[in-house]
């Protein structure tokens, strides 16, 4: 989607801690179907990048394969995409641009503005906008996003919201491509999912 020191403003530079140490390698379990994901997270002080294997049952099975490069600050640089499924392989890159963004090296103006990828099959990309919600609580931020339609492997522009519920807690609100869908998530001190009401649950290895 547990530790509650969060800024004033912002976020306890946490991953000060990570940098220029190993990955972190995180696993969760979709609670809906039967699904796990395996994200490796790299942190330091030029990028943060997370590379990770979605397997699921969903949609005739498939394996999907994300990598992200970030701004230090968490901010979305790049998404790439690769999926495996019973008609096959397909891809897909998302790029940031100036003032918008690139499809498979395509401009796509209806994406102007958007703020972040959303992509469908994993909570990892809840923590960018979670990790600049305001923390105070019943504060709240909405943003556009290019949503990332993991089955489809299509893009289009979407809505949230998220209502800061308290430091480790926040609501999920589509306000977009599913409208009237909304969840509880809890987070760790980074802002990374622990529980997301319906659909994911951070799970150690064994």
């Amino acid at each position: 989607m547990v530790a509650t020191s969060v800024l004033r403003r912002g976020w306890i530079p946490f991953e000060e801690e990570h940098m220029q140490g190993d990955p972190e390698i995180l696993f969760w379990r979709r609670t809906d179907v039967t699904g796990l994901e395996r994200l490796k997270l790299s942190i330091s002080a030029d990028a943060v990048v997370a590379e990770s294997t979605v397997i699921c049952v969903e949609d005739g099975g498939f394996r999907l394969d994300h990598k992200w490069r970030l701004t230090p600050d968490w901010r979305a640089q790049s998404l790439d995409v690769e999926r495996w499924g019973p008609t096959g392989r397909i891809h897909l890159n998302l790029e940031r641009t100036d003032g918008g963004w690139c499809v498979d090296g395509q401009r796509r103006t209806d994406l102007d503005g958007a703020d972040e990828p959303d992509l469908s099959v994993t909570p990892f990309c809840n923590t960018f906008p979670i990790r600049r919600t305001p923390a105070g609580a019943g504060e709240s931020r909405t943003l556009d996003t290019c949503f990332v339609d993991g089955a489809a492997m299509t893009v289009q522009r979407s809505r949230q919201r998220y209502d800061r519920l308290g430091p480790d807690r926040v609501r999920y609100v589509d306000l977009g491509v599913s409208a009237g869908f909304e969840a509880d998530l809890e987070v760790d001190d980074r802002g990374l999912v622990l529980r997301y009401q319906h659909l994911f649950e951070r799970v150690a290895p064994c």
